[in-house]
């Protein structure tokens, strides 16, 4: 015996096949007439309601991606595949139909858009709903931007390994500065699949930094930290280092700038006054 629910979709499909659901609603961005959610339960619930069929959702798949517009905002893609049990309410017998639903979102409703989708070509086809006026699905084609950058081909470890033997080159803050600003699609990408590797290296670049900011403070206050305990201390004190030995203190304090060398000459000249004084 074939069961009822198969008639009522036959009744429902029948009582729909005469008017259809028209096109009405008009996508003034695209320029495109298109027939809403609303509409279609508009149509469809009381034929539903007369015929004594259920249309039941469940919820199969679901997957969602950060995507760029084309105005440069960040949205949300949300894809669904979603089951229909049609189901009547005479004998208790039931289909399946399944469709697919997707959505872009800038908030919280990429899913609830999908779902809609979902639901709205699905009973369409279902029941063969016709339209006064209508558009193809091959009538036109889309174009997005590519999406935010995945993981590099070497995976996120080869190329965090990479990333810290860049850091530790870096021989100035603006360097670091430099390599953050042209990394920053790739550490964003790390941060959402990666966050503890993420945390690595924001660690590195943070102990870079201190480094840096570190050796340039150290040398430029080197004189005034060191030198004065060995010119107060009197002769019995062992005497400071000659001056040729602080020669690669001084070329790298040049190296950070004319402020610098300047502490460490006064520096380096500050011991042979110190021994004149004391003889």
């Amino acid at each position: 015996m074939i069961g009822r629910v198969y008639q009522a979709i036959s009744a429902v499909a029948g009582e729909l096949a005469g008017d259809g659901i028209a096109k009405t609603r008009l996508n003034a961005r695209d320029n495109y007439l298109y027939r809403s959610i609303d509409d279609v339960l508009g149509a469809l619930a009381p034929l539903l309601a007369r015929h004594r069929l259920c249309i039941l959702p469940r919820v199969l798949e679901r997957s969602a991606a950060e995507r760029i517009d084309a105005s440069g905002a960040l949205v949300m893609h949300v894809a669904l595949k979603v089951a229909f049990d049609l189901v009547s309410a005479e004998d208790g017998s039931a289909h399946t139909i399944e469709a697919y639903g997707e959505a872009l979102d800038e908030g919280d409703k990429g899913t609830a858009k999908a779902m809609q989708s979902a639901y709205k070509y699905a009973v369409l086809q279902a029941f063969c709903v016709p339209a006064l006026a209508g558009e193809d699905a091959d009538a036109r084609s889309h174009k997005l931007t590519p999406s935010l950058r995945a993981e590099p081909a070497e995976g996120w470890p080869a190329w965090c390994a990479m990333l810290r033997g860049e850091i530790a080159a870096c021989a100035s803050p603006g360097d670091l500065r430099s390599l953050q600003q042209a990394r920053r699609g790739d550490l964003a990408a790390l941060s959402r699949e990666q966050p503890a590797l993420y945390r690595d290296i924001g660690a590195a670049f943070a102990g870079r930094q201190a480094a840096l900011t570190g050796s340039q403070h150290d040398a430029a206050t080197s004189s005034a930290a060191g030198e004065p305990e060995a010119r107060d201390t009197g002769p019995a004190q062992p005497p400071a280092r000659p001056a040729q030995q602080r020669t690669p203190s001084s070329a790298h304090t040049a190296e950070n700038g004319s402020a610098a060398i300047a502490a460490a000459t006064i520096n380096t000249a500050r011991p042979k006054k110190a021994n004149g004084a004391h003889a």
